[in-house]
């Protein structure tokens, strides 16, 4: 039995398990999968990351496509968002090999339709395809395309911002081996930033732009001092999620970067998980606020949605970050700024310093300006979907809730998009979710002071350890 799964974003597991035989084959299925639904493909296009196995995962995948008589197209080490752009102005699929933010002993594929990520329908059609296919060792013919494939994704900003609009910003970017580190760096340098290459390294790390008191993040505010720095940028393995430290040290959320991207923007619906920042409401920045579970197939959904009501500046965005774009952007009839339905970590970023710039303020300035909420998130760790299933579904018992929370107040409100969420009568939320990649309960909590979150939080996880024990 093999660790490979399907979670909030692609397919992931131990390299291990996905190097060989099941590279080949959920690449097989993919493609037949494609066929299935009246998208056959002539052409395949494959990207990576850093990690070690990730070149020989390309291969498998490369050997699977020529076995089917698609041609394939390499485009070598760049950000996921880079390598979907490229294949779908050719209108074709593609594979990222990719473990995103994972340690380096895993890794996964993330599959992009034509027009955009797969959906959850998609995985379930790949899975429906999987089978005992024969493969042979052969070497597969790729065509490369890495240079071309970087150089539209620089061009996707060219032109947004005015030439100057970031001078006189002093900006670091944490490189370490993100696929994005040299995207980052140039996008930036264009609008006329002062760059600062920061811990660059050889060896691939894993780094989760949403957890900020993990080791690899040390040195950061050491950087900030030591280079005189207005700010820090980065992103995770293949640069679909963004990570930004302000000029006061801070890490600033990757739902606050969102808010603010579509704030820059001037979208009209933002598209979000239930697990970002109820400001995002609270701010009334825009007419329409969309819900969704957490992953982005459902971001991409509830966008399909919105702009097929008639949204004109549909954002989405995850908790994480990583932001999409639903339609292109116009001036004056000019496209301004091609969508892209995939997640990206440049766009929140510029979105946030073009802001900023515009409003001649510092990042934190603008993050104090935003009615945000305290939010933190915790897990139980070792906690089956079992346990998960018992606790939501003693939850979603109107008696059993009130007993289960009346040590911190009533419910004011409930609701159940993902998980359960209770917004409780001492002004803080708790929302209690199974992890879509790992045997954990999640819990995410919301309240007006950071004092109030902490304890909010520490509750949250111990109630659930004991109320699935009774």
């Amino acid at each position: 039995m093999t660790s490979l799964k399907f979670g909030t974003s692609g397919l992931r597991g131990l390299a291990t398990d996905l190097i060989g035989t099941e590279a080949r084959r959920y690449t097989t299925a993919f493609l037949r999968h494609l066929d299935q639904i009246g998208e056959a493909a002539d052409t395949l296009y494959l990207g990576r990351d850093l990690r070690s196995s990730s070149s020989t995962i390309l291969a498998d995948c490369a050997n699977a496509a020529s076995a089917l008589g698609i041609e394939v197209v390499d485009c070598g080490v760049l950000p996921a968002p880079a390598l979907a752009l490229h294949a779908m102005a050719a209108g074709s699929p593609s594979l990222m090999i990719t473990g995103s933010h994972i340690p380096a002993d895993r890794n996964g594929l993330k599959f992009y339709r034509a027009a955009r990520e797969i959906s959850k329908e998609d995985e379930t059609g790949i899975i429906r395809q999987l089978g005992d296919f024969r493969f042979s060792d052969i070497s597969a013919s790729t065509l490369d395309n890495t240079a071309a494939a970087f150089d539209r994704y620089l061009n996707r900003y060219n032109g947004l911002l005015r030439a100057d609009a970031l001078k006189g910003w002093r900006v670091g970017v944490y490189e370490h081996s993100s696929a994005g580190r040299e995207a980052l760096a140039k996008v930036f340098a264009a609008y006329g930033a002062e760059i600062v290459r920061l811990g660059r390294v050889d060896d691939f790390v894993a780094v989760d732009t949403e957890a900020f008191t993990d080791a690899v993040f040390a040195p950061l505010t050491g950087w900030l001092e030591q280079h005189r720095l207005d700010a820090i940028i980065s992103a995770d393995g293949d640069a679909d999620r963004p990570l930004l430290m302000d000029n006061q040290g801070e890490f600033v959320r990757g739902d606050v970067l969102g808010l603010l991207a579509a704030q820059f923007f001037k979208a009209d619906t933002v598209v979000t998980p239930v697990t970002s920042n109820t400001a995002i409401e609270a701010s009334a920045l825009f007419p329409t606020v969309i819900r969704t579970k957490v992953g982005s197939p459902f971001v991409i959904e509830g966008m399909e949605k919105a702009l097929a009501s008639g949204g004109h500046r549909v954002f989405g965005f995850e908790a994480n970050g990583g932001t999409l774009l639903g339609n292109d952007l116009a001036t004056d009839g000019e496209t301004q700024l091609t969508a892209l339905m995939t997640r990206d970590a440049i766009l929140p970023l510029i979105g946030v310093f073009a802001l900023a710039a515009e409003q001649s303020c510092s990042i934190s300035d603008l993050v104090k300006q935003l009615p945000l909420r305290v939010a933190l998130s915790g897990r139980l760790e070792n906690f089956s979907s079992q346990k998960s299933s018992a606790l939501l579904e003693k939850l979603m018992v109107p008696q059993s809730a009130t007993a289960f929370f009346a040590a911190r107040g009533s419910i004011v409100r409930m609701e159940a998009i993902d998980g359960l969420q209770f917004f409780l009568s001492d002004d803080t939320m708790v929302h209690y979710r199974a992890s879509g990649n790992a045997p954990e309960l999640r819990c995410y909590v919301e309240a007006s002071t950071s004092a109030q979150a902490d304890s909010a939080l520490q509750w949250g996880l111990d109630a659930a350890r004991i109320g699935i024990a009774q």
